[in-house]
């Protein structure tokens, strides 16, 4: 039974530990810069001849 009580307080644990990391990590969504973006199309580099999936 205390086996079961200290693994199921490791899980807790484990659980806050890595919510608390998730928010303090620093890494968030963001969206893209398209002004930072290259303009070139993978179709402009196609060589003929080949088959492109």
């Amino acid at each position: 039974m205390i086996l079961i009580i200290a693994l199921i307080a490791l899980a807790m644990w484990a659980i806050v530990a890595t919510v608390i990391e998730l928010r303090r990590d620093g890494h968030r969504r963001v969206p893209t810069d398209w002004t930072r973006v290259a303009e070139r199309d993978a179709l402009d580099r196609a060589e003929t001849g080949h088959v492109y999936r």
